[in-house]
């Protein structure tokens, strides 16, 4: 199963979020990259991120974003030994 274009920019959006603290947003300009800006939009009507151009993670964006820094974690290179 391949995932869609935009589900990979939404999953590219999700992982910038910082989530080391509750008080870090992003802001996506306008003069940001399309794609970018499209992903906002739908992560926002998607209930993940509070404002359309970015802001702050919901609960539930924060603990999808969490989720994708795990599944980042396992897919990663092995560790070194």
């Amino acid at each position: 199963m391949a995932l869609p274009k935009e589900q990979i920019e939404d999953i590219g959006l999700l992982l910038k979020f910082d989530l080391s603290s509750a008080q870090v947003g992003l802001k996506i300009h306008s003069n940001a990259d399309p794609e970018m800006i499209a992903a906002a939009l739908r992560l926002h009507e998607k209930g993940l991120i509070d404002q359309p151009d970015g802001g702050f993670l919901t609960p539930l964006g924060h603990e999808a974003a969490e989720h994708l820094q795990f599944v980042m974690q396992i897919l990663g290179p092995p560790a070194a030994d």
